[in-house]
């Protein structure tokens, strides 16, 4: 494993900067693969993170576990926290890292001298012991990791929009194969000055008449 040191100036440079939460996540990176035991030189996929935000924390876990969403062994699971789950892909084993609630008091004792709360913290989630600042614990996966990680090359595509859809994201629909957005878990719309009138109102038959039994 890098030096601690050498991995902040790794997600600093990614961010022109060193905060807090860069240096949070480089500890809980640290402590997830000593959790379960893996080499960070390994570079097998064998390790894959759920980080539960986006932002520089998340970069800092990345850095340090050299998991990556475009590598597909990072998740990002927004549920605002800066925590991460660690998966040994070959034997299931998982454990979830996070903050202790009281860190950002606890920073100060470790930092007297700092100038403000932001400089302890920055300066005490580095020095404090590893119990101090982070809770570990075994968690069991709720999602299906085989289907979550899917194999090389598989592709088809929605009946629908003809789009490709990669690693078996597709929904069968009464033998119908359509893309998630199609099947009607869209997080987005077109916009009407975009999109051909004509367009949407056949996409929209189409739909309709996937759904709705005759």
């Amino acid at each position: 494993m890098k030096p601690i040191e050498e991995l902040l100036c790794q997600t600093a440079a990614m961010h022109r900067h060193l905060c807090p939460r860069q240096v949070l996540g480089v500890r809980i990176g640290l402590a997830g693969r000593a959790a379960l035991g893996l080499d960070a030189s390994r570079c097998d996929k064998r390790l894959l993170v759920f980080v539960e935000t986006d932002g520089c924390g998340a970069d800092g876990v990345s850095v340090t576990a050299d998991c990556w969403v475009g590598r597909r062994t990072l998740r990002v699971i927004d549920f605002g926290k800066l925590a991460a789950t660690f998966v040994d892909t070959h034997t299931g084993q998982a454990v979830r890292v996070a903050p202790q609630p009281s860190i950002r008091e606890v920073a100060q004792r470790y930092a007297p001298g700092a100038r403000n709360s932001w400089a302890a913290q920055n300066k005490g989630y580095r020095l404090m012991p590893t119990a101090e600042l982070l809770s570990t614990q075994s968690v069991t996966l709720t999602v299906d990791l085989e289907a979550l990680i899917s194999r090389p090359g598989v592709r088809t595509a929605c009946e629908v929009c003809a789009e490709e859809i990669m690693n078996e994201r597709e929904v069968i629909y009464d033998g119908t194969v359509l893309c998630r957005a199609c099947a009607g878990a869209v997080y987005y719309r077109p916009a009407l000055d975009d999109a051909p009138a004509a367009y949407l109102s056949r996409k929209v038959d189409q739909v309709h008449q996937l759904m709705v039994p005759a």
